[in-house]
């Protein structure tokens, strides 16, 4: 009789085990009150689930697809680059701040969307994001947005981001193929949304991101309640590579492509090469190199030569 009872006891024990390793502990502190005897765990999981995804983080990334210069550089006859004859990469401060986003994510558990502009072999750069880690890739293309500069380029991505429930945007500093830096905070001007730039390192603390701000030789910590946007330095991590896994995944899931139709609150006199005030005077492919010159001076006046030529063009 002892012998049925201590089984009795066991069997209970580890029920209340394996009960509360299924069910959170949020969850099983309202199960003590009484309020939820009557619902299965299952039931308890799939709902902690949905409360975990109400509550999570939303991330939106914009990257760019940019000319890989060691292939060359091609420029259109109206002086804009002949990006569909180039080759092309991630750009490398978009890529730390998809970095950024996916540590985030690992962390906190937040949902990363990327999304780009461009021509559409611009998905494959979505495709690699994704590859990466990345939760879902939007395309914005459309003819009508050719040609456009920093202007053009913020207004289209802001009217795509309109469409999107964001925390947090997260944008490179700049791209290797303007380096203006403007397109970040640009956005976060058409939104009405708080700005940290050059940021090279992020936290998220409640409903507010903590944000270390390079400046010279020191840096600022900033705090902002999102929504908000930063601008990530290249500097700040070490990009992750994709995944066997992760590239099978990312050629398998869809990608959303938008056009000129789907973009929100934006007028066509800003968008496109014939939104964009910034005119192009001149481009070329060519690069002319100056003529040399060749001295012959022993070491000492050598080094004094070179001195005076920094001198002369203020690198010194």
């Amino acid at each position: 009789m002892d012998r049925t009872k201590d089984r009795a006891v066991q069997r209970s024990t580890a029920n209340e085990k394996c009960e509360a390793f299924r069910v959170p502990s949020y969850l099983r502190e309202v199960r003590r009150a009484g309020e939820m005897r009557s619902i299965s765990s299952a039931v308890l999981l799939k709902r902690s689930i949905k409360i975990r995804r109400e509550n999570t983080v939303k991330i939106v990334v914009c990257i760019k697809q940019v000319p890989d210069t060691k292939g060359g550089v091609k420029f259109n006859p109206d002086g804009t680059l002949d990006r569909a004859a180039m080759l092309t990469i991630m750009n490398p401060d978009d890529k730390a701040g998809l970095e950024a986003a996916l540590r985030l994510k690992d962390q906190y558990g937040a949902e990363v969307t990327v999304l780009t502009m461009g021509l559409p072999k611009a998905e494959e750069v979505l495709r690699e994001a994704m590859a990466m880690g990345a939760d879902k890739g939007i395309l914005v293309t459309d003819r009508v947005l050719g040609g456009a500069d920093t202007w053009a380029t913020s207004q289209t991505l802001a009217g795509a981001i309109r469409n999107l429930d964001y925390d947090l945007i997260i944008t490179g500093r700049q791209a290797i193929d303007g380096d203006t830096a403007q397109v970040g905070p640009q956005i976060s001007e058409h939104l009405g949304i708080p700005v940290i730039s050059y940021a090279q390192k992020i936290e998220v603390e409640g409903d507010s991101v903590i944000v270390e701000r390079q400046f010279d030789d020191r840096y600022h910590v900033l705090k902002a309640k999102m929504p908000c946007l930063i601008t990530a330095l290249a500097e700040l991590n070490e990009p992750r590579y994709m995944t066997p896994g992760g590239i099978f995944d990312a050629y398998k899931a869809d990608i959303t492509v938008w056009g000129r139709a789907d973009l929100k609150d934006v007028e066509d006199s800003n968008l496109g090469l014939k939104g964009s005030p910034t005119q192009i005077a001149k481009a070329s492919d060519k690069v002319r190199k100056g003529a040399g010159e060749k001295v012959n001076l022993d070491p000492a006046a050598s080094v004094d030569y070179i001195v005076e030529k920094l001198k002369a063009k203020h690198v010194i």
